[in-house]
């Protein structure tokens, strides 16, 4: 493809969408009154089971998956619209997120028909939380890098080495986990699977991380010797490749890739009296804009994906651009705090505990699903630059 070929679909909303999401905000306030959904004095995924389970009774966890499994087999603008919803209220939904996101599509994709009805239903009802096991301990954003390895025994596979930055791994029953199971001959994307492991298996170590907001999302976990079934491969032996690439356009294509700070945002416009300085308007209306277009871009990969194509090369444009507009979102946020004084004396705590807590947060944003620099070497190759 070249740059002249290069063209984003911009889809509208369905009706039956608008519906949904009129549904899904009447969801949000019932949880609000209830209590149980307070408003968020942090920015990222809160890990809630029991909400995740509330989300799935409506059936709003699997919901393009085939009814077979449990799902709702709606269109992926459709649950583009629901997740966007939970996000900008700041919903819990980290119990469910990875798995509904791209565990679950994977095994629809790749898995055995026995592995999806084993896993898919449970991750429906939000009973089943899953973990990415790609990154590794000094190997960044390269996974082809990998060297944690998978060795054949008889009945299944003997698994030894570490993953890094596995969110919720500690909530988590089950990894994907990304490993060599045969050595690379001309490619080193060969030889590379993806087996599916139960983390509460002898063997498996989980350490936590504990971040810059002195926060346990992140860890390490250590496979020594961890035997699994025949059964834990998904698709393919030596097609990891390629099924890890697919799962990444999901992870990085959705609308978190711009509305993890849109509650830094949110609660600023709401500070604000009709009073702002000029200049304040104009920095609110710039990244405002730049919301907008985000938007649109990511929902024109749902649209995508909901037509089979692949999205790899424009999911990493959207992710590109999300993480530099979150970040300076951030920036803009807490020069306008300072700039209309705010947080004086006390005023807004919960806006000053959102930006305190956006500022250390921030780094991950250029880290998660990926760097901005093996982004841009997959939207430079395709569009016909590398």
């Amino acid at each position: 493809m070249s740059v002249a070929q290069l063209s984003i679909e911009l889809p509208e909303l369905p009706p039956e969408a608008e519906t949904l999401r009129r549904e899904v905000r009447m969801f949000i306030a019932e949880e609000r009154e209830a209590g149980r959904l307070p408003p968020p004095r942090k920015i990222g995924l809160g890990f809630d089971r029991e909400m995740s389970r509330r989300i799935g009774a409506r059936g709003w966890i699997g919901m393009t998956w085939p009814k077979a499994y449990g799902g709702q087999e709606r269109t992926a603008l459709e649950r583009y619209v629901v997740t966007e919803e939970l996000l900008a209220a700041a919903a819990p939904v980290g119990a469910h997120w990875v798995a509904d996101r791209q565990s679950g599509p994977v095994l629809l994709k790749f898995g055995t028909e026995a592995q999806r009805r084993a896993y898919l239903p449970r991750i429906v009802t939000g009973d089943l939380t899953f973990s990415i096991g790609m990154s590794e301990p000094e190997s960044g954003s390269d996974l082809a890098s990998l060297k944690a390895r998978a060795e054949k025994i008889d009945g299944g596979w003997r698994i030894n080495g570490r993953k890094i930055w596995t969110t919720n791994a500690h909530h988590a029953q089950y990894m994907i986990v990304l490993v060599r199971t045969s050595e690379a001959i001309g490619s080193r994307h060969e030889g590379i699977s993806q087996l599916i492991v139960d983390l509460s298996l002898p063997g498996v170590t989980i350490s936590p991380i504990v971040s810059m907001a002195n926060e346990h999302d992140f860890n390490e976990v250590l496979f020594e010797d961890v035997v699994v079934g025949e059964d834990a491969l998904i698709g393919k032996e030596g097609n990891g490749w390629n099924q890890v690439s697919a799962e990444l356009a999901l992870e990085r294509s959705g609308p978190e890739r711009w509305l993890s700070s849109f509650r830094l945002v949110s609660e600023l416009v709401g500070a604000l009296g009709p009073e702002a300085q000029s200049s304040t308007q104009e920095e609110l209306g710039r990244i405002l804009s730049h919301l907008l277009a985000l938007r649109q871009l990511s929902m024109s990969v749902a649209s995508m994906i909901q037509q089979g194509k692949s999205a790899n090369m424009e999911a990493s444009i959207v992710k590109d651009l999300g993480t530099k507009f979150e970040q300076e979102t951030v920036r803009v946020v807490r020069n306008i705090i300072s700039a209309e004084d705010l947080t004086a004396n006390g005023r807004e705590d919960r806006l000053r505990a959102l930006l305190i807590h956006a500022q250390q947060y921030a780094p991950a944003f250029t880290i998660r699903g990926g760097t901005n620099e093996i982004l841009r070497g997959i939207i430079a190759k395709g569009i016909g630059l590398r």
